[in-house]
């Protein structure tokens, strides 16, 4: 049996799979705010109460923000900041008498949608999340590829490429830096430019919502996200070179991505033309979760 645990800055789900990655037992609580402490218990608890309810203890993985540091053993990048230069690994394996495995949470997106997902049966599979930042991770033979530092697949902290002149220098970034591709793909980022291009404040899903009622400004704004969607592919296609490319994250379910921008990254790819297959999420919200059992 494999126990998966989401650990986000408001809620921690947790999932119990059978050998056949059916789901056994699934709950959810919300992450005690601003409580690291508070927050390894309460991991602690749900997989002990989990253990108590299908009758046997089970492997662990955990999904979280971020990525550990490999000289260090210490979490950093999350965006759940009390888990931020934290030993997040060290103290869930104290806590549970055990150890665990642990990944950043696109990683596990990825490795879900591999194993039985949209990848399903894929050699090398590349999970982007699209939401409030823009995360990836990298799947080859259905393990995840973290890379020596633990930061493969962070391809939203590379600058949006071929960018023309009205998006230079870009906006700033938490990570410090201008231009990052989560800049202007994240649901925000998004939000943000057409604020910008418009004067009106409309969320990522609402924008695409009036694109599709016929809005003008929505239905050019949603095709620069479009070309700007192919243009950071078109990099990630030319570095891996991915059997397929799924997609999670609320903006993932924006319908006409997947018609129109496997034929822009033909504009930018090295190689044309590239089969670029482009997917949405099988295991939608559940990914991540299940994606994290699957680290055993």
């Amino acid at each position: 049996m494999r126990i998966g645990v989401d650990l986000g800055g408001t809620k921690i789900e947790i999932v119990a799979l059978s050998a056949d990655g059916s789901e056994v037992v699934r709950r959810r609580i919300a992450t005690p705010t601003g409580d690291y402490d508070g927050t390894i218990a309460a991991l602690a608890s749900l997989v002990a109460s989990v253990e108590a309810e299908i009758g046997q203890p089970a492997t662990v993985g955990v999904g979280s923000p971020g990525a550990i540091v490999p000289s260090t053993g210490l979490l950093r990048n999350s965006n759940s900041v009390v888990l931020n230069e934290k030993p997040l690994k060290r103290d869930i394996e104290f806590a549970l008498c055990r150890q665990v495995r642990i990944a950043n949470d696109a990683n596990c997106f990825a490795l879900s949608e591999a194993v039985d997902g949209a990848g399903a049966g894929a050699s090398v599979v590349f999970g982007v999340i699209l939401g409030t930042g823009v995360g990836g991770g990298i799947v080859v033979g259905r393990k995840v590829l973290p890379g020596y530092n633990n930061v493969a697949g962070e391809w939203g902290h590379n600058p949006l490429p071929w960018p023309n002149a009205g998006e230079l220098p870009g906006p700033h970034c938490y990570c410090g830096k201008r231009g990052c591709v989560e800049t202007f793909l994240s649901g925000p980022g998004f939000a943000a430019d057409f604020a910008k291009r418009t004067g009106r404040e409309l969320t990522a899903m609402e924008i695409a919502t009036a694109a599709e009622r016929g809005d003008g400004k929505a239905r050019d704004a949603l095709a620069v996200y479009e070309d700007r969607l192919a243009r950071g592919l078109a990099h990630v296609v030319n570095l891996l070179d991915p059997d397929v490319i799924v997609l999670g994250g609320g903006l993932s379910n924006i319908v006409r991505l997947y018609d129109n921008v496997p034929a822009l990254i033909q504009r930018y790819a090295i190689s044309t033309p590239v089969d670029v297959r482009l997917a949405p999420a099988a295991r939608g919200d559940s990914s991540g979760v299940r994606g994290a059992a699957w680290l055993w």
